[in-house]
């Protein structure tokens, strides 16, 4: 039996949501999405547990940091891997994600989608989740 690891996307984004979904499919991972913070702590309410969350910082009604906070309070995601990925790639948001203990951050604009998976395969082996 094949354990995939289980990534979560979550980005306002519908177009890149689909394409990151393919990417990571593609390379072995099993892969929900959700298109704001909202549905996604709905989700992991519900009782999802992804290994690895992918979480945009500019969303409508929260954004990724705000989500994320909320996700640790409520201790919904101990385990995951969380890496921040954003076009916003400012020292102080970079800082701020270090500070919540957000795992890695990638700039979307200056990465490739098949460079992400990377990524996120690097920070996984690295952090041996």
């Amino acid at each position: 039996m094949e354990n995939k690891k289980k990534i979560f996307l979550i980005d306002d984004d519908t177009f890149l949501l689909s394409m990151y979904s393919m990417k990571f499919e593609k390379s072995g991972f099993e892969v929900k999405c959700a298109s704001d913070g909202v549905q996604a702590l709905n989700m992991l309410r519900q009782g999802y547990k992804p290994d690895i969350l992918l979480i945009d910082l500019i969303m409508p009604v929260m954004d990724g940091f705000f989500m994320y906070e909320t996700m640790k309070k409520e201790g919904l995601v101990n385990e995951a891997l969380s890496i921040m990925l954003t076009n916003q790639g400012t020292v102080s948001d970079i800082n701020r994600a270090k500070e919540l203990g957000i795992n890695g951050f990638i700039v979307k604009a200056t990465t490739i989608p098949s460079e992400v998976v990377e990524e996120v395969k690097t920070l996984l082996s690295k952090n041996n989740k």
